[in-house]
């Protein structure tokens, strides 16, 4: 039996595992990490850690345990202005999405106008939903509004769509669901008119296919990577390459990740996602443990008010804190 602990820990080390694995093929090509490394299986410098994908998903959490209720748009910006939008931060690897919004709210803007920008669609939400999944376990519905939430502040559309199926999958897999179970909340989750919906539901068709990860990666980039455009960070774009490995793995962590820092584009992202619904799956167990002991506290490169939040700490509050609210009024 897998702990609901296990499983909030599997999810959040999952995503700062998969976010930290991918830091150095992040926006290359499949071609050029193949041309650098051959295929990239582990850490490739004692340097590599978490980046804004992790830092902002401990953001959010921290959040949710101080204030222990449905988080709405207003709280996040609050947020925003008083922890993010300060002289010590550097905004150090922080996304289009983000540093646009954080302008746009400097500029007296406020939510969900400040996610309403020329980089609205990008990835920056779904990389760090994972916390939403956690508190409602079970609950995918509460999961993604949680993240739609969040989203106001710094996207908008399918930016925001993306980090609803995310969060949503990581719900279900939090609650012992299985993949299919994932797919399926995934995509009920999302507008059936929507880039997001067609590009996870040609994800999972093309990973469900695969023999295993490795054979599908090209067809995956193929049929989804917008390599015609130059800025990696594409929202339904990540979605579906990470829904398209998960189903190619068959839900097995390690070869999700590795397969996810190998696709080239936004990898850190799309391991991040692929780690986090393998490890809500399956448990922190499945993580090695040479890849989890290295991810433990934040550094705070990207938010100094994350700095030195521990990620296990913060899965198991999340955990308790998931049975202990009263979601009634927000159904």
């Amino acid at each position: 039996m897998i702990t609901l602990q296990e499983r909030a820990r599997g999810a959040f080390l999952g995503l700062a595992v998969g976010d930290a694995l991918g830091g150095p093929t992040e926006g290359k090509t499949p071609e050029a990490i193949a041309a650098q490394w051959g295929r990239v299986t582990d850490f490739l410098s004692p340097e590599q850690g978490g980046s804004d994908d992790t830092e902002y998903a401990l953001f959010g959490a921290r959040l949710l345990l101080e204030k222990r209720r449905m988080l709405t748009s207003a709280d996040m910006e609050e947020a925003y202005r008083s922890s993010i939008i300060n002289a010590t931060n550097a905004y150090k690897g922080a996304g289009f999405s983000e540093v646009i919004a954080i302008n746009q709210l400097i500029d007296g803007r406020h939510a969900p106008h400040s996610g309403q920008h020329v980089h609205s669609w990008s990835d920056g939400l779904a990389m760090r939903v994972a916390p939403y999944g956690i508190v409602a376990t079970g609950r995918p519905g509460i999961a993604a509004k949680l993240a739609a939430a969040d989203g106001a502040v710094t996207n908008a559309g399918e930016g925001i769509y993306s980090g609803q199926a995310v969060a949503a999958a990581v719900a279900v897999a939090m609650s012992g669901g299985s993949l299919e179970e994932c797919f399926r909340t995934a995509l009920q989750s999302v507008p059936g008119d929507s880039w997001t919906y067609a590009a996870l539901e040609r994800g999972i068709r093309i990973g469900s296919a695969s023999s295993e990860v490795w054979s599908a990666l090209p067809l995956l980039h193929r049929s989804i990577a917008c390599s015609y455009y130059h800025w990696t960070d594409v929202a339904p774009e990540a979605a579906g390459l990470a829904f398209g490995i998960l189903a190619a793995s068959r839900g097995v962590y390690k070869d999700a990740v590795l397969g996810a820092v190998n696709i080239g584009r936004d990898t850190d992202t799309i391991a991040a996602v692929c780690g986090a619904v393998c490890g809500a799956m399956h448990g922190s167990g499945v993580i090695p443990s040479a890849w989890s002991e290295r991810i433990t506290t934040s550094r705070g490169i990207c938010i100094r008010s994350v700095q030195g939040m521990n990620i296990r700490e913060t899965a198991d509050r999340l955990a308790v804190l998931s049975g202990e609210i009263d979601w009634s009024s927000s159904t």
